[in-house]
């Protein structure tokens, strides 16, 4: 071999010997379920979809049994989220929306013999039940419990506004029995009432008070907690009038849901990836609240996870790593979910499937080889928790990305340090390459959407905007200096200060004269700040300097570090750029010998 090959061979092995060296993210802490809990996203589904794929029947039925053999499927799979770093209620959150969307029903059978995919969740995963007001929602900067909910259903409840009839005026021996509850009085009357009305007034207060603590309204989050909080009140199980549905099939649930979807503001039908199969948002809200209201009491990492099994959808309604920005490691879960149900479509046929799914990830994403790379690392941590298809075929799928962006990394890497070029203009090379291919399929993607030509251009990168410590003044991601400038069409946005002068005023009702740009450059600045995430530019080049002697391992990082103008966004890239440095020069030393 070689000596171009043995220090490029050497470098590589190094590189992915640990994935932990190739993320500054916590990719070992996860796996504890410490910050977030998307392995147990994944290892659920690896349960999930070999059973599916042996044949498993997962629906819940109305049968005269102590157990379903879906409740066995249920209890391995709760047992997996737990053992991937799920507490209970988290467990039973993650294993029932997984199951869900792999087809089994949320709700059979009335009154004894009565079965809901949330309870049994719940109850397999040994949790008390908690009231709606104790779920709170997931981290959307600040995050709230869906209390709002519940107040402006019960204050409306008190005030008569749920129902135009009086519960005084019902008459001795109908209230409580038969004649109220599977009859025309609850099912074509009362029911529908509440169910419109409570799911209205209870969207709504959501929407309200994520904007009253200064967050984003969720549409999402708002409907299908707003739904919960009315089918925690009415009969989930009635029918429903006549010609709203199909009698036996349809329940108050779906009522609930398509008033929630209209008042959020949810399209009213959804489309996963990769696969193009269309959900009912109507009754795909509805059915989550029903889940919702009986499963327990998840954390706010759990209700992260839920955001992220509902970032599968093309309409982008929950979620991060179903969308273009690339997210930390911790959030992604989207085509673990995405990856369970193509592979069922498609037999098990795991080349075709991870074929599809590269395919589209690669094409709407900011920076797809992030997108790629991040994926690989996080499920090859997770099929060491719990082996399965989904993980093995993920790893197989994004496997070449990873590999060809490391290789020609060392390959530049060795040609242009032989050459004479330093530390410092590799790295800058590789941070100036991967902020022009953001902008490069920022323009591409945000063209589509916009229907006119769009670029962003990152004119200025640099820490330490309006802070004096030092961390603030090293990684950049903790105080951002940067000026964009945004173009659509013909009209043009220099905007200076973007993220501590522009955003904040923009957030106040000013700056109106941005307001067409500022999502867009918004949109590459999150992903900029999150490339920790991938570190491929930072520990590469400083292994290659090493095992080349220009610098030992340790001063090699430190001199990367320092040049890493857009790596270097939060701490950890020097640590891990010393180890693989360390243990490159090992091998190609011994290559040597």
């Amino acid at each position: 071999m070689d000596t171009k090959s043995k220090c490029i061979s050497a470098v590589e092995t190094a590189a992915v010997s640990n994935i932990s060296n190739l993320t500054n993210d916590r990719i070992e802490a996860l796996a504890g379920g410490h910050g977030m809990v998307n392995m147990a996203v994944h290892g659920v589904t690896n349960v999930i979809t070999e059973e599916l794929l042996k044949g498993s029947e997962l629906t819940i039925s109305f049968a005269d049994v102590r157990r379903l053999p879906v409740a066995d499927i249920m209890d391995k799979a709760i047992k997996t989220a737990k053992r991937c770093g799920a507490d209970g209620a988290n467990a039973a959150l993650i294993t029932a929306c997984i199951m869900y969307l792999a087809g089994s029903a949320a709700q059979v059978g009335i009154p004894a013999g009565n079965r809901k995919l949330g309870a049994t969740a719940r109850m397999l995963a040994g949790v008390d039940r908690s009231g709606v007001a104790a779920i709170p929602t997931a981290k959307m900067n600040n995050k709230i419990s869906a209390y709002p909910a519940v107040a402006a259903v019960y204050d409306a409840m008190m005030k008569g506004e749920l129902t135009e009839y009086d519960g005084r005026n019902v008459p001795v021996n109908v209230g409580g029995g038969p004649l109220y509850g599977h009859s025309a009085l609850g099912e074509d009357h009362v029911w529908p009432q509440m169910a419109e009305n409570g799911a209205r007034i209870g969207t709504q207060a959501m929407l309200d008070a994520f904007a009253g603590a200064a967050m984003v309204p969720h549409p999402f989050t708002a409907a299908v907690l707003g739904s919960a909080a009315i089918l925690e009140i009415i009969h989930p199980d009635a029918e429903v009038p006549e010609g709203q549905g199909t009698y036996g099939r349809t329940s108050s649930v779906y009522l609930v849901g398509r008033s929630a979807v209209e008042t959020a503001g949810l399209p009213k039908t959804l489309h996963v990836k990769v696969t193009g199969e269309e959900y009912d948002t109507a009754k795909l809200v509805g059915d989550i609240g029903l889940i919702l209201k009986d499963i327990g009491a998840p954390s706010v990492i759990g209700m992260m996870a839920f955001d992220e099994i509902f970032s599968i959808f093309e309409e982008g309604i929950a979620g991060f790593s179903g969308g273009p920005v690339n997210s930390p490691l911790g959030h992604i879960g989207a085509y673990a979910v995405i990856g369970m149900k193509s592979l069922v479509e498609n037999e098990g046929d795991a080349d075709k499937t991870g074929e599809a799914i590269l395919k589209e990830r690669l094409a709407t994403s900011l920076n797809p080889e992030v997108a790629a790379i991040s994926i690989n690392t996080v499920n090859r941590k997770a099929h060491e928790l719990q082996r399965g298809p989904v993980t093995e075929m993920l790893i197989n799928a994004t496997e070449p990305v990873r590999a060809k962006a490391i290789h020609d990394r060392a390959e530049y890497a060795y040609d242009h340090l032989t050459a004479g070029d330093s530390i410092e203009d590799v790295v800058k090379k590789f941070d100036d390459d991967r902020i022009a291919y953001t902008e490069e399929n920022a323009g591409r993607i945000f063209s589509d959407m916009a229907g006119a030509p769009v670029s962003v251009k990152v004119r200025k990168l640099a820490p330490g905007a309006r802070r004096k410590s030092k961390l603030a003044n090293k990684y950049w991601s903790f105080d951002p200096d940067i000026d964009l400038t945004v173009t659509v069409g013909d009209k043009v946005a220099d905007m200076n200060g973007f993220v501590h002068d522009i955003i904040p005023r923009a957030a106040h009702g000013e700056c109106e004269e941005f307001a067409f740009a500022i999502p867009f450059g918004a949109a590459v600045m999150d992903d900029l700040a999150l490339n920790a995430c991938c570190i491929i530019n930072m520990t590469v080049p400083a292994a290659m300097a090493a095992v080349l002697k220009i610098a030992d391992p340790k001063e090699a990082a430190d001199r990367m570090e320092k040049a890493a103008y857009l790596s270097r966004a939060i701490p950890g890239g020097k640590a891990a750029a010393t180890q693989v440095g360390k243990l490159a020069v090992a091998i190609a030393d011994f290559n040597q010998e």
